[in-house]
């Protein structure tokens, strides 16, 4: 409410709620207990709220913290994942259940030898990589 403009006092969210629904208006003591976190409104309050507020319905019920990782984690996916990842994870969910739980398995057990033993990891790589025969 004070983003928007408003103070956040009960007899405030009551008025500018009642202007703006058209269903059984609330009262103070309901808006009072929004508020204050002890109730939350029904999906169709919520909505009439966000309107009101310029939000989505899920910050209001969810705080914007939870949008915020979301988000975070999102980007971190688009940035980090090439052409041949996505390649590679279209090949895993089309590959039937028992295949991906032993890929999972797999791919478990190098991430978790990575965080104990990164230097480990490097170096059999480059160990791998020179055993190859060349073309």
């Amino acid at each position: 409410m004070e983003k928007a403009g408003y103070e956040p006092k009960p007899a405030v969210l009551e008025r500018e709620f009642n202007l703006r629904y058209w269903g059984k208006p609330m009262t103070l003591h309901g808006v009072r207990r929004w508020l204050l976190g002890e109730s939350m409104p029904k999906q169709d309050k919520l909505e009439t709220l966000a309107e009101w507020l310029i939000v989505t319905p899920q910050h209001l019920r969810f705080g914007e913290e939870i949008g915020k990782r979301i988000d975070k984690r999102r980007a971190r996916w688009e940035e980090a994942i090439g052409y041949r990842e996505r390649e590679a994870f279209e090949a895993f969910i089309n590959l039937p259940a028992p295949q991906r739980k032993i890929v999972k398995e797999v791919i478990f057990a190098f991430a978790q030898i990575a965080a104990h033993a990164p230097e480990k990891l490097v170096a059999a790589a480059k160990t791998t990589a020179r055993r190859r025969p060349r073309n």
